[in-house]
């Protein structure tokens, strides 16, 4: 597992002035969805907020890094946290089951 290459969906995402990760996620994909959007009035995609681990992973999604290779800038980066490998791994699979990063 640790050779996979987690690669970002295709969102738009940004990082705000803390360099926190802030990832557009579209509600609807399908026209019917989009349309009531415009209907309504209301913007067809909402603004999912990274913490400072999840910030830092996501960026490091690449399709190049493997996970070991991002537990690697974890540990370097959050060395006097307990358990970033199982942090890790949690974000990936929630990430994984909402379509977010595939391998």
């Amino acid at each position: 597992m640790l050779q996979y290459r987690p690669k970002r969906a295709d969102f738009q995402w940004d990082t705000n002035e803390e360099g926190l990760v802030q990832i557009k996620v579209p509600k609807f994909k399908s026209n019917i969805g989009i349309s009531f959007c415009k209907l309504v009035r209301k913007e067809n995609a909402f603004t999912a907020n990274m913490d400072k681990l999840g910030s830092l992973v996501w960026k490091h999604c690449d399709g190049k890094n493997t996970l070991k290779d991002i537990l690697d800038l974890l540990n370097k980066e959050f060395s006097k946290e307990k358990n970033v490998d199982q942090r890790l791994f949690l974000f990936i699979q929630q990430m994984i089951g909402l379509n977010y990063i595939e391998y």
